[in-house]
């Protein structure tokens, strides 16, 4: 009778009485097979990671199933998450070991080499520590490994997160049969590779939630700063207002406004009483943003309540200036302001400037151009500083500029400054063409615009105010 001979199984030695035309047939055969499973193993990680990084909005849940994963798909029996935090301690994240009894010893010696390579770089700065060095990656897999014992079989692959490594993935084995394969290995460096995915898509969400909140506060304070903001010019017997307030950010520094100097003008703001002395003032405080609107926000509720007192313009500035001054000097910002009230009785602007851009004046009758200046310091920079007070007779046709040194200061592309003279000749060139303050306002805006380019955006707050004293007056 003829021996057949049987199936070699993989745990057993060949049977080299094996007829020769069987055995490659059935090796090849057990290695199709074998690389079938491979190969459904990385189907099935890859569809459970994609399935996973969709559906988890929370970053826990995910780490949750690293370990476990990874053990599976490496026939491992286990697989440990040691991650590297901001403020340079090293901790065991996560860990699963197929034996529970056996996972607790795991879990001990897994943290008594976490809290070792912690204390070893106590003394370091976080970043010049583990995401750092490799010699103290080396060192963290020396640890893991002595604590584990050496009848443990590791393997342990970085998780990098935007070329920074973040933590260690490890999987381990008591099998002494057990090896690393380059397919184990790629497996493992698989896994690691979507848990940073899954770091980094949860740092970035982190982020555009954090700006998404900033926006919405930066929308609720222009949106306050612009309430704060005279909505329309008011009536003035004689006189014609035109206004515009363009921030460089959403929240600006630069102010006007059109204060009543008459208590009962603020009591019955809609009345019909155009003839009552009326406010008129710009500032800038220094820099731009929320800091800066906060103080512009300040400045305003101040001077609008020193106005009511009936002072000088001098005065008011002095007085501001003093209460003011504590404030400003531990925020490190400091206001100019040009403040003025006209008169409409006996056309008379008094004015007193705190160390802002003076405003311009286009005299009709002669043509000429007159800067309203007096002496002072910035707000808040010398609680003693004392202001001038100066006054200018006003005729029909008349035309006064208030302006923030936005204008001034815009530069174009090869860095040159439009500057106070560039200002002057489109002021003057614009009071002879044009009657309407708001005419006069939208002209000296598009020159600007057009010497720094159409399609450029200024750098600083831009703020204007035009005021024309009607001819027929």
């Amino acid at each position: 009778m003829t021996a057949v001979p049987l199936p070699r199984q993989p745990s057993q030695p060949p049977d080299r009485n094996s007829v020769s035309d069987v055995t490659p047939v059935l090796a090849l055969k057990e290695l199709v097979a074998r690389l079938s499973r491979e190969q459904h193993k990385i189907q099935d990680l890859l569809s459970s990671l994609g399935f996973a990084l969709r559906s988890f909005n929370n970053l826990n849940q995910f780490l949750e199933l690293i370990p476990l994963m990874v053990s599976r798909v490496t026939d491992a029996d286990g697989g440990a998450l040691i991650m590297f935090r901001p403020n340079g301690q090293v901790k065991l994240e996560r860990l699963h070991c197929q034996d529970n009894h056996w996972g607790q010893e795991i879990r001990k010696a897994l943290e008594a080499a976490t809290k070792q390579i912690t204390a070893s770089f106590a003394g370091l700065p976080p970043a010049e520590g583990l995401t750092k060095s490799p010699q103290a990656i080396a060192k963290l897999d020396h640890q893991v490994s002595r604590f584990l014992g050496s009848d443990i079989q590791i393997f342990g692959t970085a998780i990098l997160v935007r070329n920074i490594e973040r933590g260690r993935l490890y999987v381990f084995s008591r099998d002494p049969d057990y090896g690393w394969t380059e397919t184990r290995q790629k497996l493992v460096r698989l896994v690691a590779d979507q848990t940073a995915v899954a770091i980094e898509n949860d740092e970035l969400t982190v982020e555009l939630r954090k700006k998404e909140r900033l926006d919405r506060e930066l929308e609720i304070g222009a949106d306050i700063q612009l309430r704060l903001l005279p909505r329309h010019c008011p009536k003035i017997e004689g006189v014609e207002l035109a206004a515009l307030c363009k921030t460089a950010n959403r929240v600006g520094g630069d102010y006007y406004d059109f204060i009543p100097a008459d208590y009962g003008q603020i009591r019955k703001p809609d009345s019909d009483n155009e003839s009552g002395r009326w406010s008129l003032t710009i500032g800038d405080v220094m820099g731009k943003g929320v800091p800066a609107g906060l103080i512009m926000t300040m400045t305003r509720g101040m001077l609008r309540a020193e106005v009511l007192n009936g002072h000088s313009p001098a005065r008011i500035l002095q007085h501001l200036n003093q209460v003011m001054y504590a404030d400003l000097e531990n925020s490190n910002r400091f206001v100019t302001l040009f403040y003025s009230e006209y008169d409409p009785k006996t056309r008379i602007l008094s004015y007193s400037n705190a160390a802002h851009n003076p405003p311009l004046l286009w005299q009709a009758s002669t043509d000429t151009i007159e800067r309203l200046d007096t002496l002072g310091m910035l707000i808040g920079l010398d609680a003693e500083t004392e202001y001038q007070d100066a006054q200018v007779q006003l005729s029909p046709g008349d035309t006064i500029i208030y302006y923030t040194d936005g204008f001034t200061d815009a530069a174009n592309q090869y860095g040159r400054r439009f500057d106070e003279e560039n200002l002057t000749k489109a002021f003057r060139l614009a009071c002879r063409n044009y009657d309407d303050p708001q005419m006069i306002l939208k002209y000296l805006f598009e020159c600007v615009q057009k010497f720094i380019g159409v399609d450029k955006h200024n750098a600083d707050d831009m703020t204007l105010v035009v005021m024309r004293l009607s001819r027929e007056s």
